[in-house]
């Protein structure tokens, strides 16, 4: 049976990540991976038969990933910022208008902002209320890559004032009091309900921590867009494990962890047969619940998912009734049925057990910043992507058989493209290309589908409820938020607190985290290295 160092299960983004601080540190280590390509989640692929275009299907922007992992780790990525932060299409008294965010406001914002809402209140609040995260990003930020402080300490790092406002009350008191203006108080709202089926007001504050994720990230909350697609960050942390030595395996479906707190055998299957590895330490790059599973366990909770993600390929970027620009609506993040009141119709829709009759959503268009994702000839025809992000979607409303999943997400899909057509000069559909079958090119998958495919539990995009980015009890005080009941098993997965989204946070943390146990109780030659991660990925 081969042995190595470390097994890492599953071939995430974040498993690469920590199998290549890991292999730069001197430590053996093998990735096995289920599926026939790395990347999990963060891939680039060709949806659609015929047609050169390579969209990322599942994860879409990069804001989390600290740049001090790239520099770490010598990745060779462009992350490029977008001119918009966001645009939002809306009715007023009849009249096709919307709300224009440049990522640097300037002028042009501030003039929507009044044109909008009839004063400079709404936009000076605007200003006020983010430049107090970008504060609280500035000090939490720095902190995402450190043992975990007590809750204390943040609360003086943060100060009273912001803890009280964006940690201790919901999220939804502070919008209310801050913003009058029902579209602007949606579109500040959206942060919290990205992946995350909740509300303004909910007592588990889970929208305040989903709100903090999306916006602490390098300590600007920009979202930028991988030149190349999400493939490409995938494809540079393969290129940087590969190259410190870890053994990467595709096509490994792991069937079974077993840990004794000194010693691991990890046991999977491939076309050959069944196999086994053992290993000091096994860090899980799957979601909590699956490792349950592997272990032999009833997962302790199942997450569920609460997207709807469509994928599009057009002709051309359709126009719109505001007569806006679309080169800049479609720019940054592009809000349909967002504003405050619709989000909360929705949610208690899908609460309550059915689609939403008007269902919130956020679409990107990556080719206005990156056209190579396009073939050569695509993107000189000026033809486009577009993603689509559907919000209050849950898992359980795609339930029964095949064919009545099939019917419901053809349903959900068709209700948020009418939301986009509402605000549309020309339907979506007469934009839309067609593969090599002469049907049109768009994609739709529901919670279940994410789950059949990439293997993330009930479908949810974080491997389940977002947790603060700070140790909330004291037994948790100074581990590294991937510890789990045996000493030599990890999470390193978006489960892993500090986890979620397209980070590596999960990878590296218990990276660190093995190193440190590997120094004390192995007298390893990372001994020297231990005590800053970075001096190790220099070796």
């Amino acid at each position: 049976m081969e042995s190595y160092d470390v097994a890492v299960v599953g071939g995430g983004h974040n498993a690469l990540v920590a199998a290549a601080y890991l292999a730069r540190a001197g430590l053996s280590v093998i990735v096995l991976e289920r599926l026939d390509h790395l990347g999990g989640a963060a891939v680039s692929e060709r949806p659609f038969a015929g047609q050169d275009a390579r969209l990322s299907r599942y994860s879409y922007l990069v804001s989390l990933l600290p740049d001090r992992i790239v520099a770490d780790l010598d990745l060779r990525l462009d992350l490029r910022s977008r001119p918009v932060a966001s645009y939002t299409p809306v009715v007023r008294d009849g009249t096709p208008t919307g709300l224009l965010v440049e990522r640097e406001p300037g002028p042009a914002t501030e003039e929507s902002f009044r044109s909008l809402t009839g004063s400079d209140r709404e936009y000076l609040a605007w200003r006020e209320f983010y430049g107090e995260w970008e504060q609280v990003a500035g000090a939490l930020a720095p902190t995402l890559l450190e043992p975990l402080r007590p809750a204390a300490q943040v609360h003086d790092r943060l100060g009273g004032r912001a803890w009280d406002r964006f940690v201790a009350r919901p999220l939804g008191e502070v919008v209310e009091q801050t913003f009058a203006d029902d579209l602007v108080r949606g579109v500040v709202l959206t942060d919290g309900v990205i992946g995350t089926f909740t509300h303004a007001h909910d007592p588990s504050l889970r929208q305040n921590r989903c709100f903090l994720y999306h916006l602490i990230g390098n300590g600007t909350g920009e979202w930028r867009v991988p030149v190349g697609g999400m493939g490409a960050v995938s494809g540079a942390l393969a290129w940087a494990a590969r190259q410190a030595g870890a053994v990467l395996r595709t096509g490994a479906d792991v069937t079974a962890v077993e840990v004794d707190g000194t010693s691991a055998r990890v046991s999977f299957t491939d076309e050959d047969g069944e196999h086994a590895v053992a290993a000091s330490y096994v860090l899980a790059g799957c979601a909590p619940a699956t490792l349950d599973r592997l272990r032999g366990r009833t997962p302790a909770e199942v997450p569920e998912g609460a997207q709807l993600k469509l994928n599009l390929l057009l002709t051309r970027l359709p126009k719109l009734r505001s007569g806006a620009d679309p080169r800049q609506a479609y720019a940054g993040t592009f809000h349909i049925d967002e504003g405050y009141a619709d989000l909360q119709r929705a949610y208690d829709e899908a609460a309550g057990g059915r689609l939403p009759t008007r269902p919130p959503g956020e679409i990107y268009c990556h080719t206005l910043t990156d056209p190579t994702i396009l073939g050569p000839d695509l993107a000189q025809r000026g033809w486009h992507t577009l993603t689509l992000f559907g919000l209050h979607a849950p898992a359980r409303l795609f339930g029964g058989s095949e064919a009545d999943h099939a019917a419901l997400r053809d349903t959900a899909a068709a209700a948020y493209l009418a939301g986009l057509n509402a605000h549309l000069a020309e339907p979506i559909e007469d934009c839309l290309a067609t593969d090599r079958d002469g049907q049109p090119c768009v994609e739709a998958k529901t919670p279940l589908d994410v789950e059949a495919s990439v293997g993330m539990p009930g479908g949810h995009i974080f491997h389940g409820d977002l947790a603060w980015p700070w140790a909330e009890t004291a037994d948790e005080e100074g581990t590294w938020g991937v510890e789990t009941d045996v000493p030599n098993l990890m999470i390193c997965g978006s489960g892993a607190r500090r986890g979620g989204a397209v980070s590596g946070i999960g990878g590296h943390n218990a990276a660190q985290a093995v190193l440190q146990r590997w120094d004390r109780t192995r007298n390893s030659p990372a001994r020297t290295h231990t005590a800053n991660i970075s001096d190790a990925t220099r070796r």
